[in-house]
């Protein structure tokens, strides 16, 4: 009979120490860039979407403002964004970059093909990864939203 308790057959462990390493090797590549994991995750949404409010990077970025808030201090103090509150509604407060916040994106380009190069794992499967942990993520986060309701 198999333990529905061993460690080696659940989801969730593999799933932890492979956030785990991720995080580790991007650490070594962010280093460079003088930002934290976290901070580049904000920085990968503003070069996508450049003026989005702290709540639209709170949803895109799926964390809440008390943890935001301080990692746009930080990058806001290093010089790469800016927040501005609106004329028209002073609770919304819009996040750009900064000229030396849009310049670090060339330097940031490469991290992605490092990373990738880091794994050993083709393009393919790399996406397919992605994808099904996107589809995880999107069924766990229902499944959440359901047990609030």
């Amino acid at each position: 009979m198999t333990n529905p308790l061993a460690l080696d057959l659940q989801l969730c462990f593999p799933l932890y120490a492979a956030s785990r390493a991720m995080t580790a090797v991007y650490r070594t590549e962010l280093d460079a860039l003088g930002l934290t994991y976290p901070q580049y995750l904000v920085m990968l949404a503003l070069w996508e979407h450049d003026g989005l409010t702290v709540g639209e990077l709170c949803g895109t970025l799926s964390l809440d403002s008390g943890t935001l808030s301080p990692l746009l201090k930080r990058l806001e103090a290093a010089g790469l964004v800016q927040r501005r509150r609106s004329a028209e509604d002073e609770r919304r407060v819009a996040i750009t970059l900064t000229e030396t916040g849009r310049r670090m994106r060339e330097d940031a380009c490469e991290v992605p093909l490092r990373i990738a190069a880091s794994t050993g794992m083709s393009r393919e499967d790399m996406e397919t990864l992605r994808d099904s942990l996107q589809r995880l993520t999107r069924a766990l986060t229902a499944h959440i939203h359901s047990k609030e309701n």
